[in-house]
């Protein structure tokens, strides 16, 4: 689907970024309207603002959602979607290795107010039918953080609405560039937008698609209380990278891809998980991203490895211009309770590669000396 610019006011190119808190009215009987709900007038930038109301228009658009939310980072979103569906006493189903945070959030934060997270593999459709009865969400990564596996979107959310159960995609990994679960029948897509849709490394921003009731529900009765609103400057910066999304995703999987399959190959390598590797005949993924995961072949010396990379650089995050590693060992030791890496049996020698758009031939050339010297 095709979302092109709208014309801006007084011949603008880039849409203009209100950079206000608050919006008056003209008179007494408009500001009446508005609070009654007869008019869609701004009022105060944490519950509304144009320039993140442009941004919504697109991203529901690009989703084929019927309506869109717009945060101050990926959990937002994904904190705001989950509180505003679950109550005390509540069950939710999750994919092993999602992201870390999220995880965080299921078992620590979601457990203090009596709300129960159970996990569950993903690539077993049978195991997730079992338990679905009785419980009230059930969240996906497809693919999954570290293991990059895919879930049958399709079947799973066949069977979770027969079991009357609400499903969240988070799809950033793919953009809506390559896939677009709401099609497939799930009810809510997350992005971390700081990932893919931004694209430059210089913004942090979640945003959340769905069903104009799911999302009306939640912007009625939890958002406006979390204060995890976006700011106009964020939301313009999403806007400039929505402009190159398609072309930056096309480089993304190209590099990603050819990368990816030459480590295939390669002596110091055990595995690599791309799911562009091995295709699932239920895959909804019209593409890849250049993100992917390694498992290094003992012998290797993980941080003389990490340490030899000169273009690849040691970050946490993704999407943007430049190539990252994250070695999941660090993962693994990092300070806090949970950690789904622990708990799911990641392998320490994993590596996770974010192949960026710098030449994919001065990349593949960083990562062979790396492997030959470590």
């Amino acid at each position: 689907m095709l979302v092109h610019d709208e014309r801006h006011s007084k011949g603008a190119i880039a849409p203009p970024i209100y950079q206000t808190s608050l919006f008056s009215f003209d008179s007494y009987q408009s500001m009446v309207d508005r609070f009654r709900g007869d008019t869609d007038q701004s009022v105060y930038s944490r519950v509304g603002n144009p320039t993140v109301s442009v941004l919504l228009d697109k991203i529901r658009r690009l989703e084929q959602g019927e309506a869109a939310a717009a945060f101050s980072s990926g959990m937002a979103a994904i904190s705001n979607a989950i509180l505003s569906l679950v109550k005390s006493g509540d069950r939710i189903v999750c994919v092993k290795d999602v992201y870390p945070d999220a995880y965080r959030l299921l078992r620590g934060l979601c457990a203090r107010f009596g709300i129960i997270a159970e996990f569950v593999d993903g690539s077993d459709l049978a195991a997730i039918e079992a338990t679905l009865p009785g419980a009230t969400l059930l969240y996906l990564e497809s693919p999954n953080s570290w293991l990059m596996q895919e879930q049958d979107l399709v079947a799973i959310a066949k069977l979770a609405r027969a079991n009357g159960v609400t499903t969240i995609v988070d799809n950033s990994w793919a953009s809506p560039i390559f896939q677009k679960p709401l099609q497939s029948g799930i009810d809510l897509v997350v992005h971390s937008a700081s990932k893919y849709i931004s694209g430059h490394s210089d913004t942090v921003a979640g945003l959340l698609v769905g069903s104009r009731s799911l999302i009306e529900t939640m912007n009625a009765e939890v958002t406006p209380y979390l204060g995890a609103k976006l700011s106009a400057q964020e939301a313009a910066l999403l806007l400039r990278g929505l402009r190159t999304l398609p072309l930056r995703m096309q480089r993304h999987q190209e590099s990603g891809l050819m990368i990816a399959e030459r480590l295939s190959q390669h002596a110091r390598v055990k595995r690599v998980f791309h799911p562009g590797l091995a295709r699932k005949d239920y895959s909804l993924l019209r593409g890849y991203g250049g993100l992917f995961s390694i498992e290094l072949a003992g012998g290797v010396d993980i941080p003389a490895f990490c340490d030899a990379l000169s273009v690849f650089r040691l970050g946490v995050s993704w999407g943007g211009y430049e190539s990252l590693v994250m070695p999941a060992e660090v993962s693994i030791n990092q300070a806090g309770e949970h950690n789904s890496a622990v708990d799911f049996g990641v392998s320490p020698r994993m590596i996770r590669l974010f192949v960026g758009l710098e030449n994919p031939e001065d990349l593949w050339t960083d990562l062979s000396q790396a492997l030959a010297g470590a």
